[in-house]
């Protein structure tokens, strides 16, 4: 990236916690930057510096975070949006172009901004290396959260994906506000993929306190996944081999 007098808004993605696993061009951008925007635990990741405005703020407010991004680089000011793992899964990515699309009426001036997307290394692709290769054939991302669609609308898509024979991903599996839709969850996966297929919880993935454990889903239980979790779902050919996970790159027809 080059420092321009024109501002500009970065959406970069902090990875999974390990600072190792942050991107050389997102440290270049925060580097470059006048002001960082994001949640507040991952502001917190930023290292202040002169010349720099951290501006932190809930978890519940993405696009009028995302709007503030746009606002200050309509102002000339150069913006990094942060987000952890990779900004365009379940992150601010969306939410930007969300808030630029809401504004390009009272704002078309907005839709000419320096607008880019940094990769970064997302909770599931690190879980994932952790336990092996869980991803290896196709797969499907889901967050389990219901803040943003309906809890109805999460179990049609566990039972269809299930049924395909995709592996799974998940994002938020347990919160304390709703402790019972794992265990619902689970009950799904049980029926549409087999209770002796595979899944791995990990948690704090990347961190000093990764844990890792695999079971078949006839032992899971919905107390082993929390929010600090990823939770992975093999498909019927993922196997153990040694300590390690791993779906074949292959599938017979089914």
């Amino acid at each position: 990236m080059n420092v321009s007098q024109n501002g500009w808004v970065v959406i970069a993605g902090l990875g999974p916690g390990n600072e190792a696993l942050v991107t050389q061009e997102v440290r270049d951008a925060i580097g470059e930057a006048t002001d960082i925007v994001g949640y507040i635990p991952y502001v917190k990741r930023i290292e202040p510096r002169d010349g720099l405005t951290l501006h932190a703020t809930d978890n519940r407010v993405e696009v009028d975070r995302a709007t503030h991004a746009l606002e200050m680089a309509a102002e000339r000011k150069r913006v990094v949006v942060v987000s952890s793992g990779d900004p365009g899964v379940f992150a601010m990515a969306s939410a930007v172009f969300e808030a630029l699309e809401n504004n390009a009426e009272n704002h078309p001036d907005w839709l000419d901004l320096d607008i880019r997307v940094l990769p970064g290394i997302t909770a599931m692709l690190a879980a994932a290396a952790a336990i092996g290769a869980p991803l290896g054939h196709d797969f499907a991302a889901i967050n389990l959260s219901d803040n943003l669609k309906p809890w109805s609308l999460i179990e049609k898509r566990l039972q269809l994906v299930g049924e395909a024979g995709l592996a799974m991903a998940f994002y938020n599996p347990r919160s304390k506000s709703r402790p019972h839709q794992f265990a619902r969850a689970l009950e799904i996966l049980r029926e549409a993929c087999g209770a002796d297929t595979l899944i791995t919880f990990a948690r704090d993935v990347t961190k000093p306190g990764q844990e890792l454990l695999t079971v078949p889903l006839k032992e899971a239980t919905p107390e082993m996944a929390d929010m600090r979790t990823v939770v992975i779902v093999g498909n019927r050919d993922t196997r153990r081999v040694g300590n390690y996970v791993y779906t074949p790159r292959y599938a017979a027809e089914g």
